[in-house]
């Protein structure tokens, strides 16, 4: 019997009904712009200020205005490059340190500043997908104006030492951004007592609206502003407030971080069922570490075999996946995260990427593995390179 099969969180999550309800009154009752003077205007107002100070706390922020409310985690990636590394030329420091399979809202972002006369360090992952901190360390130089290093891969999952990262970037005195927008749904934040100077986040991953996301901005950071044309979010982001996703976010952050560690162990549960008869498949990878990644995340390669080929089969029976990151789904090119970790055009070609949640099931897991089994076989009596 063929089921419906949700596969592919690291994409976008479905929105939570607790989420959705508690952005209905500011949809239609409460529909002011927190601009103005009168009584629905305030109402709005005052909902993003408690939003943001229910987000600073949960963060564990030393302050509620370290907060900026974004259109999501692209363009918090952007103004946090683009915010620092403008001002710091200014200072002579044109040199960015990132790593090789950051998120295109990264690395694209760093290659314009490249173009502008800036150097950029793309430091190697390695095989197992993680920094090195020693070799972060060497690189870092007197005109290092930002350290750019995502939390955990959008593709593969990996989670990198961030805070050492962190604590390496303020002994050497550079400031350090990181994509945390993979991480928000498996790992608790602490920013107050975290060496990290800005940080990205994006709702739709973590059963909230699309459309909404933040940067922090740790205290007395000094940055350029995004838009202009208004006092909004402390005169650096110009433009009426989306109240009803400001609010959806608040709670999305609070839902996904309450009961984590159970939640945590319940996925990384489903992946393990996943992987020890996945694994089992003729020429077969798994991507990245397999103990520092996120519990959800799945990421192989099989030889012989197209991945777009074996997605649109996965499709047929019900299973929605994907082979990378859903920013790049109509390219044409293997995943660079995938080449990043040393994998040739041909293995990388051939990739999977599943991303389970809680509302998974053991039956879930067990419905994909057999199908994959005999799609992987199928393609492969098919495939001119086989053999």
């Amino acid at each position: 019997m063929k089921k419906s099969i949700y596969c592919d969180n690291a994409a976008t999550t479905k929105i939570s009904d607790l989420v959705l309800s508690s952005m209905m009154p500011f949809l239609k009752e409460e529909f002011g712009n927190a601009s103005s003077l009168y009584k629905k205007g305030r109402n709005a107002k005052r909902a993003i200020e408690l939003s943001r100070e229910k987000i600073s706390n949960i963060l564990n922020t030393s302050h509620p205005r370290e907060i900026f409310f974004t259109s999501g985690g692209s363009e918090s990636d952007n103004w946090a490059i683009k915010g620092i590394c403008n001002l710091m030329k200014t200072k002579n420091k044109k040199h960015i340190i990132t790593s090789a399979f950051e998120h295109h809202a990264v690395l694209h972002t760093v290659q314009k500043f490249e173009r502008d006369g800036f150097e950029v360090t793309y430091l190697d992952v390695h095989r197992d997908g993680l920094v090195r901190v020693d070799e972060l360390e060497k690189a870092i130089r007197d005109d290092t104006a930002l350290v750019t290093i995502m939390y955990a891969n959008n593709e593969i999952g990996t989670i990198q030492p961030i805070e050492e990262i962190g604590k390496i970037c303020r002994k050497n005195k550079v400031l350090f951004h990181t994509d945390a927008v993979q991480a928000a749904k498996s790992i608790r934040f602490d920013l107050k007592n975290r060496d990290i100077d800005l940080l990205s986040l994006s709702a739709h991953k973590i059963n909230g609206p699309k459309g909404i996301g933040l940067l922090y901005i740790k205290q007395n950071i000094e940055i350029e502003n995004l838009i202009e044309g208004g006092t909004q979010e402390r005169n650096k982001r110009a433009g009426t407030e989306n109240v009803a996703n400001i609010v959806g976010f608040s709670v999305a952050l609070e839902e996904c971080q309450k009961n984590i560690e159970e939640k945590n162990k319940k996925v990384e549960a489903l992946r393990e069922r996943f992987l020890q008869k996945a694994l089992k498949i003729d020429k077969t990878i798994l991507n990245g570490s397999r103990e520092k990644r996120l519990p959800g995340n799945v990421n192989m390669c099989f030889n012989g075999i197209e991945g777009e080929a074996l997605l649109l089969r996965l499709d047929n029976v019900g299973i929605a996946a994907s082979s990378g990151s859903a920013c790049t789904s109509g390219s044409l090119e293997p995943s660079h995260v995938l080449l990043s970790l040393g994998l040739t055009h041909e293995v990388a070609h051939g990739s999977l990427r599943l991303t389970f949640s809680e509302d998974n099931t053991e039956e879930d897991v067990d419905y994909i593995l057999e199908h994959l089994v005999r799609v992987v076989s199928e393609l492969r009596e098919m495939s001119p390179i086989w053999s």
